[in-house]
């Protein structure tokens, strides 16, 4: 059974949820502006898409950084604004009218109830979405989201890297890097379980210092805290069989 996403406590979401905060943001852009344009091929138009640049914050996405490898901006050269997107649409908070994207009565309400709106949104994008096309083509990460969920609530207390991950459940080690299925298994559990988890606010990396290529420390957020009930909540180290 998939762990339970539901908010239990009291957080800041929009202060933790690059993905709640942005989705917000953006319905209340559609509300404020009329709507937001689209091009002939339904994405985002620039004039939102630099916009949103502007104003998400979202780590690693920031205006600065986007800026710095393009002129302009296509919705398909700011990764985020896939989810943000798609779950827009899918949660029927915007709808199409004239050929903008408009905000819905659900989804002015959820602009202004950020708790309801992560409740509704968190596990619809962990579970459901599907994160890298490619990779879940080729089947995705190895292990399901309950034993992921269990590993990173022990490993991330003082915080985790990829490759410490990658050992723990899987064996490989760093030495193993130049393997063909130890790559496959890193884009995937980077892909498809960190950056969810980053995105969606229970888990942020820490990547002062490094380059671009290289991974950062995850650790939790109060996010993680205030919306998950685990089984290994309280265990100091993982008990393996």
């Amino acid at each position: 059974m998939l762990p339970t996403v539901k908010l239990h406590s009291d957080a800041d979401v929009l202060k933790h949820s690059p993905l709640v905060r942005g989705m917000t943001l953006a319905l209340r852009y559609a509300n404020e502006t009329g709507g937001i344009g689209l091009t002939q091929s339904g994405a985002f138009n620039r004039k939102f898409v630099h916009w949103a640049a502007e104003h998400f914050e979202w780590p690693d996405f920031t205006a600065t950084e986007l800026f710095e490898m393009n002129k302009v901006l296509d919705e398909y050269k700011m990764p985020p604004l896939f989810p943000v997107h798609g779950l827009l649409r899918h949660l029927k908070l915007l709808r199409r009218y004239k050929g903008k994207l408009v905000a819905t009565k659900k989804g002015r309400e959820m602009a202004e109830a950020s708790d309801v709106f992560f409740d509704l949104t968190a596990p619809v994008y962990l579970y459901r979405f599907i994160h890298d096309e490619r990779i879940e083509a080729r089947g995705g990460p190895l292990g399901n989201w309950d034993i992921f969920l269990n590993v990173i609530n022990v490993e991330a207390r003082v915080g985790c890297t990829l490759a410490h991950l990658l050992k723990t459940l899987y064996g490989w080690e760093e030495k193993d890097r130049y393997d063909p299925e130890h790559s496959d298994m890193r884009f995937a559990l980077k892909f498809c379980v960190l950056q969810p988890l980053c995105w969606l606010g229970l888990l942020w990396e820490d990547r002062e210092g490094l380059r671009i290529w290289d991974d950062g420390t995850f650790y939790k957020t109060p996010l993680w805290h205030a919306a998950l009930k685990l089984e290994t909540d309280g265990q100091a180290a993982l008990r393996l069989v």
